[in-house]
């Protein structure tokens, strides 16, 4: 299955994290079991200390599906999902 990052950034004044109501929903989205009713299987997931900046690598049947699954966190900022490879790969295949 394909291998995506996902990119999600907010203003510190709009932050998720302290909202009653967005928090437990966008932590539902991060959940495997949501997550593979949709064929999608979460690997990681980190936020930058202090930078209000979310990172998330992902399998997914399509990157359009990804955009999809993820869309709510649009809501609070932006959200980039972009094609990725495993280091052992693009070593293999000699370019990035």
């Amino acid at each position: 299955m394909p291998l995506f990052v996902a990119e999600h950034e907010h203003p510190a004044d709009r932050c998720p994290a302290g909202n009653p109501q967005m928090a437990p929903f966008l932590l539902q989205i991060l959940s495997n079991e949501n997550s593979q009713k949709r064929g999608i299987t979460i690997r990681a997931d980190a936020v930058a200390s202090g930078q209000h900046h979310l990172y998330v690598v992902l399998e997914g049947p399509s990157q359009a599906a990804v955009q999809e699954y993820l869309a709510p966190f649009g809501q609070a900022g932006s959200l980039k999902v972009t094609p990725a490879s495993q280091c052992e790969e693009v070593v293999a295949r000699g370019r990035c």
